[in-house]
């Protein structure tokens, strides 16, 4: 007989660690939240519009790629991959803009243009970064990180010392570079890692040789392509998914968790047990008495920003932007305090908008856009519609100002989401978006570990865990524990 392995969760952690326990004997039931899958990931539509509610970027198609693989298929499987060109645009305070172009030969012409000499020190800078990529993707990412001796043979520690562990991020790209563009447009990637730039390790350079090298890619159909086909290799795999299943309480007796107790009142017997919901909450509802971590604990961690999301249809076409844009036309310094120093509502926020359509005509009615705001606040802030719709306000007038679309005439469809939602939806600690932040105090083992210290059988998995937050972290931390689980677990 088949042991039992019950996820709390069906986000990208969730279906990935159900997968490889399934495929490896267990009985696996998934058990969400929500009435949809996909955590952060999920999908909506609305007359005609399709929106994805969370990943809008498709990078590191390998991660993607390998996990298929992993089950008899590969990608194209799935869905049509399109390599975006240019991969994104650069709005500047000067308002002028950078498009960045998606072969090697152009980008390198695009930072000469820009700094003379700069595409021979491209070449250096790629090149690092391809190698702490290599060796952070091909070795550290897949550590369970319990303890530091699992980093301890000669390659990994040959690998960690050539990292820049303890280098600051901006130092180690003003080395390469002097033009304020440049660095600006080397330091977009790890915005959303937690951290203003000099105080994220020089590690995360290997987010540039994703960038450039890698390529920004879309799936035809819109971002939860890749949701239906982790579902499908779930299912094909013998899991049980139950939606609106939210779990209220967890039944325990010596020593372990027997029971999983639902919002209806169901009880799920099994003899493991994971969380792929958030973590704080999982210990603060579910384990009191259990919990690996303390409320102070939790207080000092570092969070990666939280955002303000807006979903818009609009009944005209737009011209003159691209389907990734970042408006970098603030300050990103002043702007970065007011998420990670000062916390509270950005007084000129830098933004993101999104603009699918433009790819792929599908997810908007014919002569529609879809249209996806973005703008990184601080997690935990007291958010309400008069705020929501103030700074909705501010970036219709500066994407009127910047690229002369005027758009405020033409919306059929608004949808706003943001820290109150996040909790609501995903009990997401201070309303985060993001995870924690990815400073080396809370790297490998300094995260949240996936074994719970009090219960034999209980186990986390997901974006405040290893390896941490992004669509392919969080494929390989169900990987991760799947892996721990069959290693370590009674079978």
């Amino acid at each position: 007989m088949k042991k039992k392995a019950t996820i709390l969760g069906a986000g990208i952690s969730g279906l990935s660690a159900a997968s490889f326990l399934a495929k490896s004997g267990w009985d696996v039931t998934i058990l969400e939240k929500n009435p949809t899958i996909g955590g952060r990931a999920r999908q909506f539509s609305h007359e005609g519009f399709t929106f994805d509610m969370g990943p809008s970027w498709y990078w590191m198609p390998d991660v993607f790629e390998q996990f298929y693989q992993k089950f008899g298929y590969t990608t194209a499987d799935f869905y049509e991959l399109k390599r975006l060109d240019p991969s994104y645009r650069v709005y500047w305070a000067d308002q002028s803009f950078s498009d960045i172009p998606a072969t090697m030969g152009e980008l390198e012409a695009m930072f000469e243009s820009l700094e003379p000499g700069s595409s021979l020190k491209l070449r250096e800078f790629l090149k690092d970064a391809k190698y702490k990529y290599e060796v952070g993707m091909k070795d550290l990412v897949y550590k369970p990180s319990m303890k530091i001796t699992e980093f301890m043979d000669f390659r990994l520690l040959k690998g960690l010392l050539s990292m820049d562990l303890t280098n600051s991020f901006s130092s180690y790209i003003n080395r390469f570079f002097t033009h304020p563009k440049l660095r600006s447009l080397l330091e977009f990637p790890v915005l959303f890692l937690g951290a203003m730039p000099k105080d994220t390790p020089a590690l995360y350079s290997l987010m540039n040789y994703a960038d450039m090298e890698l390529g920004t890619w879309y799936p035809m159909g819109g971002m939860y392509k890749f949701i239906e086909a982790f579902e499908k290799i779930a299912k094909e795999q013998g899991v049980k998914i139950v939606t609106e299943a939210q779990i209220t309480s967890l039944e325990k007796a010596n020593g372990e968790v027997r029971a999983a107790i639902d919002i209806h009142g169901n009880r799920y017997e099994s003899d493991v047990f994971i969380s792929s919901a958030d973590y704080q909450h999982t210990e603060k509802a579910l384990l009191n008495g259990s919990a690996n971590y303390s409320d102070a604990y939790w207080d000092k961690r570092v969070m990666a920003p939280s955002a303000l999301l807006y979903y818009v249809g609009i009944n005209k076409r737009v011209s003159n932007i691209q389907h990734h844009n970042l408006f970098f036309d603030e300050s990103l310094e002043e702007h970065g305090k007011e998420i990670y120093k000062n916390p509270k509502w950005p007084s000129a926020p830098l933004f993101y908008l999104s603009a699918p359509s433009l790819t792929d005509p599908s997810v908007a009615p014919d002569g529609c856009e879809n249209l996806f705001f973005l703008i990184p606040i601080a997690p935990n802030l007291a958010d309400d519609e008069e705020t929501r719709e103030y700074y909705f306000n501010i970036l219709l007038e500066r994407l009127k100002k910047l690229t002369g679309n005027d758009i405020k005439d033409n919306i059929v469809y608004k949808r706003s989401f943001s820290i109150s939602n996040f909790k609501e939806d995903y009990h997401a600690f201070k309303g985060n978006a993001y995870g924690l932040a990815n400073t080396l105090k809370q790297t490998a083992i300094f995260k949240p570990q996936i074994k719970n210290k009090n219960l034999r059988n209980f186990y986390y998995t997901g974006q405040l865990t290893v390896p941490g937050p992004g669509v392919p972290p969080s494929i390989i931390s169900g990987e991760v524990v799947a892996t721990y689980i069959n290693q370590h677990a009674k079978k």
